[in-house]
């Protein structure tokens, strides 16, 4: 007898975006449907202008499709007042970036420690905040580097770090931009590693965006994306 299926823990409806280009307007999604089972790992592919990344800035309610619903956990995401919305990425979504963002001021544990001062009474978790930050650290391999500053640490070490920042909250959906696509590929296959292992010892739901269908094959779902259409299961 077969399983069934996760519920979904994240879906897209109609997906449309269209930005305006130096001679007539570019549609970069063009009516996505898009269902994220709970607990997966799931890659869209796709070249360059495929409308990958804003998908996913889409998904994590970075950037507003212009038509569509976005629904995390049943929650139209967009239907939200942009205050809630945004406790709720605190909350439940954590993101990496392609370049990193980490904040060239600060240490990598107070890098990795900056999403959870979001969270209500983070004043009063101080010491447990710090605690969980240097244990992803060390997670990714970067223990002993606490005090280190972003400059001091290669391209492989800071995205590292950043996917330790974007699993500080504890988020139950994990949202990558071609978390490799700045790195060599032994570099980059050392960051997948530590991706997808703690994924997986965390039970996270991980959507991610990549040029590379090597890397998709090693998710559960791989969606080929042309055009601003995402495309059936490869």
């Amino acid at each position: 007898m077969t399983s069934p299926s996760p519920a979904p823990i994240l879906e897209a409806a109609a997906l449309r975006k269209t930005y305006a280009g130096a001679s007539r307007p570019v549609e970069v999604l063009r009516g996505v449907d898009l269902s994220v089972p709970r607990g997966r790992t799931t890659a869209v592919t796709g070249l360059s202008g495929a409308g990958k990344s804003t998908l996913l800035y889409a998904l994590a309610g970075l950037d507003p499709p212009d038509s569509g619903t976005v629904r995390f956990r049943g929650t139209d995401i967009y239907a939200l007042r942009p205050d809630a919305r945004a406790a709720l990425r605190a909350r439940s979504i954590g993101f990496v970036f392609q370049a990193y963002h980490l904040l060239p001021e600060l240490t990598l544990l107070e890098n990795v420690s900056l999403p959870a001062l979001a969270l209500p009474g983070a004043w009063r978790r101080g010491p447990a905040i710090r605690r969980k930050a240097r244990a992803l650290l060390a997670a990714v391999g970067l223990a002993g580097r606490e005090a280190h500053r972003p400059a001091e640490l290669s391209g492989g070490e800071q995205q590292r770090a950043a996917i330790a920042r974007a699993l500080v909250n504890d988020p139950e959906l994990l949202l990558a931009d071609e978390p490799t696509g700045n790195l060599d590929s032994l570099t980059g296959e050392d960051v997948l590693s530590y991706l997808f292992s703690l994924v997986a010892s965390r039970s996270v739901t991980l959507v991610m965006v990549t040029h590379n269908d090597a890397i998709a094959a090693r998710c559960h779902l791989h969606f080929p994306m042309r055009d601003g259409i995402l495309l059936p299961p490869a």
